[in-house]
């Protein structure tokens, strides 16, 4: 296919592709799918080889936000049942973050829910990033704290935050029916001063909330002009209780183009597979990998991935490897630049992107917190393996969303 022949020598060459280019990718049949997939493996090897990068969430406070992100299982008004606690104490985030240490990861990815951090919360913050470093040698540490306001950026890299993720998540022409409390462009100014403070930048998008593929290019082009080391690409985990719950767009087939899609549009990048992987690619997660270079391991924030070890098998499965802690993830002209402008890692993580959380309300405007680990009631959770296929009435596979029942702010051993 002459299409797919010219995007692959331009992403050979870090040479962008057309609007029109991109949009030709998301419109192509599944009968071509596959050839897609061949072709954006072919510059995703060329930047990156066989490696997989893995990352791991740690949700160092879960709920209480007073954002209205329609997309978020933590947002205010949210009826969805999730894990409600306050700070983790940094102990315990360090232990939560051994664990995916100890499972392969790379780089921890520290996220709260809030509009962004208090002088005090960047603080806290900064006494868990040591608690980390001091436990696990050479491991990357990514911030996900929603808005940063002056100075705080460079007070998280000066602790020794590797990374700030904060994503873009849909275009900015529709970003307006997603959120109102905060605007497109607080989160483009965010993401830029990380990068003036010298970490690495993260910054992605949520798709399947009901957007255009004229909206997926916008924001996959947008990111390209921020340009982060590091796009995750989060696929949108319909939440019971949200405003979105409904939202069952998407594909396995889909999914992969616009994966392929943002590897033409961002040769170069870590991209990374985040939130909602398991629950719409299924069975072809391990073609994602041909895309993708970098996931997360085990659970998110709100909702369980499946299981860590299913993780790496699928990696070992699928002929990838595990990238190590002493491997450079960024191409060679990324990881100068980087290191040029004072960034502390070649690699890059995110946070949704961390997950697409971790930006919402105030917290002098948060509903009263519950102490530290302590889980408001919730449903027992059904035993892994036992749910029954469920669908609604449009098919969508509504057993798929599973709430985080273990791990961080439980008295369980957490996924890794």
């Amino acid at each position: 296919m002459d299409l797919l022949n010219a995007l692959v020598e331009k992403g050979l060459r870090r040479e962008s592709p057309t609007r029109e280019e991109a949009l030709a990718v998301l419109a192509t049949s599944d009968d071509e799918l596959l050839d897609v997939v061949a072709a954006a493996g072919k510059v995703r090897r060329q930047w990156f080889g066989r490696r997989v990068k893995l990352n791991y969430l740690v949700n160092l406070k879960s709920g209480l936000c007073p954002e209205d992100c329609s997309y978020c299982s933590q947002r205010l008004g949210s009826k969805a049942e999730i894990l409600k606690y306050t700070w983790l104490k940094p102990d315990e985030a360090s232990k939560a973050a051994a664990a995916g240490v100890a499972g392969g990861a790379k780089r921890v990815c520290l996220v709260a829910s809030g509009r962004g951090p208090t002088d005090r919360d960047v603080d806290r913050v900064s006494e868990t990033i040591s608690a980390i470093k001091e436990q696990n040698e050479g491991v990357e540490v990514c911030a996900c704290l929603g808005l940063l306001s002056d100075g705080q950026a460079s007070r998280l890299r000066d602790a020794g935050a590797d990374a700030y993720n904060h994503n873009l998540n849909t275009s900015e022409a529709t970003y307006g029916k997603i959120t109102t409390t905060h605007t497109y462009e607080d989160r483009v100014s965010t993401v830029q001063q990380a990068q003036a403070a010298g970490m690495s930048a993260c910054s992605g998008l949520i798709a399947g909330m009901g957007e255009t593929d004229e909206d997926l290019v916008d924001v996959v082009f947008s990111l390209r002009e921020l340009d982060p080391d590091s796009v995750p690409v989060n696929f949108l985990i319909p939440f019971e209780g949200t405003p979105l719950a409904k939202e069952w767009n998407l594909t396995p087939q889909r999914a992969l183009r616009i994966l392929a899609m943002v590897r033409f549009v961002c040769p170069d990048v870590e991209v990374r597979l985040a939130g909602g992987r398991e629950v719409h690619l299924r069975t072809l997660q391990p073609l994602a990998l041909h895309l993708a270079n970098s996931i997360f391991l085990g659970d998110y924030l709100t909702s369980e991935g499946q299981a860590g070890k299913d993780d790496l098998a699928m990696i070992e499965d699928a002929g990838f490897e595990v990238e190590g802690a002493d491997t450079t993830t960024l191409p060679a002209h990324r990881a100068d630049a980087l290191a040029a402008a004072g960034g502390g890692c070649g690699g890059h993580g995110d946070g949704g992107g961390c997950g697409p959380c971790g930006d919402g309300g105030a917290a002098d405007a948060a509903p009263e917190p519950v102490a530290a680990g302590a889980v408001a009631a919730e449903p027992e959770p059904v035993a892994a393996g036992a749910v029954a296929e469920v669908r609604d009435a449009d098919g969508a596979r509504t057993d798929l969303v599973s709430v985080r029942r273990r791990g961080a702010g439980t008295d369980l051993p957490p996924n890794a």
